[in-house]
């Protein structure tokens, strides 16, 4: 069985922490997966979204020998928002430096896997620059990656809105620093799954980014798979299968 999580915080703050999912003692040796994957829940930036959702998540895969990292931030509602949430994801993932020194983690592979808005964090993470925890691949779970579109379309009740604070017309910038769209080309592989019958983030969110990623050169993929929205991001689903799929496959990329 995988061990209890290990909170370790990487900020002030009481959202400001990760949890560390160990693999089973017994897998740690050879059948250990390479590197780790950094979860990033979702929930449409809101505050009553926390990281239990990655729990489980977390707990399955630490079962198949992977190394987790379920990322808490600030969310719009309590602290979080533009750019505080986007400092968060910055400085929670870079704090997986010390953490592997404390540790013995492996970081020659860092994918992040991000669900719903979790997905456009990730997505942006990939982006940053001179980072000290750079990542090696993005697996998206019906990520809300084109946030113009899902501005104009009032996705979850004006969740885009109330996240950033602003519209594009008010501050292009920001638009510009936080859609994914906008931040093309990125340096690591895209992988984005979607469920076929997802009714709470279209496919378009999906297809436009991996075309516009591809556009631009980027390596992106668009993999759709059976179930709803929720699917992806449940154990034991044929949806979950296929992201367990995604993630073997980044862990197997070589290393820098």
């Amino acid at each position: 069985m995988p061990q209890d999580p290990i909170r370790v915080p990487y900020a002030a703050g009481p959202e400001q922490y990760a949890e560390l999912t160990l693999p089973d003692p017994d897998q740690r040796g050879a059948a250990a997966v390479p590197g780790v994957v950094v979860i990033i829940h979702g929930g449409y930036w809101r505050s009553h979204y926390s990281a239990e959702l990655g729990r489980p998540l977390a707990r399955d895969l630490a079962g198949r020998g992977f190394t987790c990292w379920n990322l808490e931030y600030r969310r719009a509602g309590n602290g979080g928002g533009w750019p505080e949430t986007f400092q968060d994801i910055s400085a929670g993932i870079d704090a997986l430096r010390p953490a592997a020194e404390s540790h013995g983690l492996d970081l020659t592979r860092v994918t992040a896997l991000g669900h719903s808005a979790g997905g456009q964090l990730a997505v942006w993470a990939a982006g940053r620059r001179d980072a000290a925890v750079p990542l090696t691949a993005v697996v998206s779970q019906a990520g809300v990656l084109n946030l113009a579109q899902a501005l104009a379309l009032e996705l979850s009740s004006g969740a885009v809105r109330n996240f950033l604070g602003s519209s594009p017309e008010q501050d292009p910038g920001r638009y510009r620093a936080a859609d994914p769209m906008q931040r093309l080309p990125l340096p690591v592989p895209v992988t984005a799954l979607h469920g076929d019958s997802d009714a709470d983030v279209p496919l378009s969110q999906s297809t436009s980014f991996v075309q516009a990623a591809k556009d631009s050169g980027s390596p992106a993929e668009l993999r759709l798979v059976p179930g709803d929205h929720f699917a992806l991001a449940t154990p034991g689903t044929p949806a979950w299968d296929a992201v367990v799929e995604v993630l073997t496959e980044a862990a197997r990329i070589p290393a820098f």
